[in-house]
């Protein structure tokens, strides 16, 4: 690998694509960025170097290892195609057996095995934790509002049911409110779960409980380098209209996009707003 060599962006939806790139060009990093059709935000598409379907393997794998980069950063959302639209994509596979597995896995097993597919072929993966920690959450009370102790208590609550239910192809967030699981997260995302929060928290049986925690963590053992927890001023603004009193983040494992901005919505809308460390880094057996 040259000296030099860039830091290759394969950059779906959001905004954090556009920001890793500010991020590493603020550290004089060379950056390229292969955008995904359909999926990276507009202005992010202008600027990038290269702009491809998702499906479209060949063209992919061949730009990567053309530009033989440092790194190769899988940054921003996407949504899984339609299993129909799988089939022409499986063509440009020796090991079509292999493709469909991983293309059919759950969303663990898929980011899994398009590292591994990366990999194969001589390019490493690299994670923002690394290349851009000043993207990631600090630890300890991040704005002006401080929890209280039942707030606390929900946030510890949340983090054990994450830690229990991290060897299952869940989300990665939950709601606690007075010790009790209101909400957790599925395909659906943390928006919609907390919009199903605040329809929830309008039945007799919820109606009586104030305030609650949004508690967001990675999994334990999972991969830090994709899919990263990740929360901004939106993900603020759906917690309050939820009713909840904060929101709990992983310290140094959670992006937060527009960090400063986040904090502010979250002290105007009177939520706290905690970093807590992770407690397990893999699994135990």
């Amino acid at each position: 690998m040259a000296a030099g060599a860039p830091v290759a962006l394969l950059a779906g939806g959001g905004a954090l694509p556009g920001l890793l790139r500010a991020a590493l060009l603020r550290r004089d990093r060379s950056v390229r960025v292969l955008a995904l059709r359909g999926f990276a935000e507009r202005a992010l598409a202008r600027q990038a170097d290269v702009v491809v379907d998702i499906l479209d393997y060949k063209r992919i794998f061949a730009q990567l290892e053309a530009w033989a980069p440092a790194e190769v950063v899988l940054v921003g959302t996407v949504h899984r195609p339609k299993p129909t639209a799988f089939a022409g994509a499986l063509a440009a596979f020796r090991n079509r057996d292999e493709i469909a597995a991983i293309l059919g896995a759950g969303d663990d097993g898929l980011l899994a095995g398009v590292i591994r597919l990366l990999e194969e072929r001589g390019l490493t993966v690299g994670g923002i934790d690394r290349l851009a920690p000043e993207l990631l959450a600090g630890a300890g009370v991040l704005g002006a509002v401080a929890p209280d102790e039942p707030g606390l208590a929900a946030a510890a609550t949340g983090q054990g049911v994450l830690e229990a239910l991290s060897p299952f192809d869940v989300g990665q967030a939950v709601v606690v409110a007075a010790q009790r699981v209101v909400a957790i997260e599925g395909p659906e995302g943390t928006d919609a779960m907390l919009a199903r929060a605040r329809r929830l928290r309008r039945s007799p049986r919820l109606r009586a409980i104030h305030g609650g925690v949004l508690v967001k963590m990675a999994k334990v053992g999972q991969d830090l380098r994709v899919d990263l927890p990740t929360i901004g001023p939106r993900t603020v603004a759906c917690a309050a209209r939820a009713g909840l009193a904060g929101i709990a983040i992983g310290a140094g494992a959670t992006l937060i996009v527009d960090g400063p901005g986040t904090i502010a919505e979250a002290d105007r809308r009177g939520l706290f707003l905690l970093g807590i460390e992770r407690r397990h880094d893999r699994i135990e057996t």
